[in-house]
């Protein structure tokens, strides 16, 4: 581990404890062990200030996929999997823990991907952690997670335009959300749904519901009707 890998490492430990969310008991993550604080000491933390500390939170859509990944082990066995936008690694975890031969976790932030490490080390799994742009085009792996990654415009554009890419691949791609997101506009099948309380909540006793989809593998453009 590099120098500033170390020094990432510290800020995790420092502002983290270990926690095991509500939906997903079988997996321990480094979370925030305050969630308002979290954010202040990040914006503070040299030499990189730039990335929220999503990761320090087990967020409704990646719980619910998690969930639901655990439950249909053979969504995954044997096959290779790279989980988008990973942050905690909750996503990655579960589909090593439930099979598959190789997994990948991708997100930007530098920190994510020291407490990916940190949290498949902790639950006994290999994890490759990459900070590379995994929406540029259609990876070569046989399933794709994304969770609660559409939170903003910009990105929402970019997941509709990797679904479309993935959908005319032939790529399986699993999609956890929250209820009150913005879901991509583009055709799914819904597969579950959970009540997932962010882990841990920004507001008191406030619980979400998440929902978990399938890319579906139409005809190449069906855009989904409004449900």
């Amino acid at each position: 581990m590099s120098a500033g890998n170390d020094a990432l490492e510290r800020f995790v430990l420092q502002h983290t404890s270990l926690r095991r969310p509500p939906l997903v008991p079988e997996i321990d993550l480094h979370l925030a062990a305050d969630a308002r604080e979290i954010f202040q000491a990040r914006t503070e933390f040299a030499p990189s200030p730039d990335w929220p500390p999503y990761w320090a939170f087990a967020w409704p859509g990646g719980q619910a996929l998690a969930r639901y990944v655990l439950d249909n082990a053979a969504l995954v066995a044997g096959k290779t999997v790279l989980d988008i936008g990973s942050g905690s690694g909750i996503g990655a975890i579960a589909a090593k823990r439930a099979g598959a031969h190789r997994v990948a976790a991708s997100d930007p932030d530098p920190m994510a991907c020291v407490a990916i490490a940190m949290n498949a080390l902790r639950n006994g799994v290999e994890i490759a952690a990459l900070t590379e742009d995994a929406l540029s085009s259609a990876p070569d792996v046989d399933v794709v997670f994304i969770g609660d990654l559409v939170y903003e415009p910009e990105l929402a554009t970019r997941v509709t335009r990797f679904l479309e890419a993935a959908h005319r691949a032939g790529i399986e791609v699993i999609l956890g959300d929250r209820t009150t997101g913005h879901r991509p506009p583009i055709a799914m099948t819904l597969l579950s749904e959970y009540e997932a309380p962010l882990s841990p909540m920004l507001e008191e006793d406030h619980v979400e519901r998440a929902r978990v989809w399938r890319l579906d593998r139409g005809i190449r453009g069906r855009r989904e009707a409004s449900i």
